[in-house]
């Protein structure tokens, strides 16, 4: 029986552990990915914290592989293809916490849930947009700013980083929120038209002086951030949550009545939405800054996205 390494997480509450096990083999519609690199999300914290519905489970999922095997009357792929898979895993699954993740050598995957990853793209590269860059990427797409409208971001971390690259090549007039001056040069260099400090100006105040923001990407998970950020929409404008840590935000009627204002989140990540967002990156060379870990120091890597120190997607370098 052929043998695997992977990242496993034995039992509700039980910390991470590297173990060996067998390859899984590829049912019905299914395929063997041998996994080339797997992106470490703030989502996996899920799986490690205990809401998986059963163990052992392997977390990851932003996962770039390569097609291995094929299961019986699976069709939509060829053997060598280079796929990735993002936190849909198809048949209502969910990679990484109803079903086995990438931490590992190797995985299995619903052929449904896979998206071609062209050769422009590395497998380190690609791997973070799976989550991160398509949710920041989708939530923009689907919002109401069009060309040439205000859009902030707040926070400048492994979303952040992606989302103000996406609004400035899709031609939003770009503002960057974070704490401190020591990112805003790298705002800058993303793309960012204006940076805004929070810990010497209020940013409601400041995106008004702009004229108003059409839309705030909030990518950091702050509710006291998030909620003082209202003020500073313009009319028929919204605030988006791609990123959230259960805290309540406060926000009262009269921040609505003086929109109209939109309070909403968005979290997509199925095939086809990732494909979109992969062809973007991809037409206006939009990329990822990420740091590169062995499959052996994943817990090291998730510690630092939980810390919000990681600089800026820790990604897991498993083959290739």
């Amino acid at each position: 029986m052929k043998m695997m390494k992977a990242i496993q997480i034995p039992a509700k509450g039980v910390p991470m552990q590297l173990v060996e096990v067998p390859v899984p083999l590829p049912g019905r519609g299914q395929v063997l990915l041998r996994i080339e690199a797997c992106g470490v999300c703030n989502g996996d914290s899920l799986t490690i914290k205990g809401a998986a519905p059963q163990y052992p489970r392997i977390p990851g999922h932003e996962v770039i592989g390569i097609v291995e095997e094929l299961g019986a009357g699976s069709s939509l792929w060829n053997i060598g293809q280079r796929v990735g898979i993002g936190w849909h895993g198809g048949h209502d699954h969910v990679t990484g916490l109803t079903i086995d993740g990438g931490y590992a050598e190797y995985m299995v995957a619903d052929e449904d849930g896979l998206t071609s990853i062209p050769d422009e793209l590395s497998a380190l590269e690609a791997a973070p947009l799976m989550c991160a860059g398509e949710t920041t990427f989708s939530a923009l797409k689907k919002s109401k700013a069009r060309p040439g409208d205000l859009v902030a971001v707040l926070g400048i971390g492994g979303l952040g980083h992606l989302a103000i690259q996406y609004a400035k090549k899709a031609g939003f007039h770009t503002v960057a929120i974070s704490r401190g001056n020591d990112k805003e040069q790298l705002a800058r260099q993303l793309g960012a038209h204006h940076y805004i400090n929070s810990e010497i100006e209020n940013p409601a105040k400041a995106l008004k002086a702009l004229g108003g923001a059409k839309v705030i990407l909030a990518t950091a998970p702050n509710a006291k951030a998030i909620s003082s950020l209202l003020g500073g929409l313009g009319a028929d404008s919204e605030l988006i949550i791609v990123a959230g840590s259960g805290e309540q935000l406060e926000l009262s009627a009269m921040d609505f009545l003086k929109g109209p204002h939109t309070v909403r989140g968005s979290f997509t990540g199925h095939a086809k939405e990732i494909a979109d967002a992969i062809h973007f990156s991809v037409l206006t060379d939009v990329r990822p800054i990420f740091e590169v870990f062995p499959l052996e120091r994943a817990s090291e890597a998730f510690e630092r996205v939980m810390q919000a120190t990681a600089r800026f997607r820790p990604v897991l370098h498993i083959s290739g």
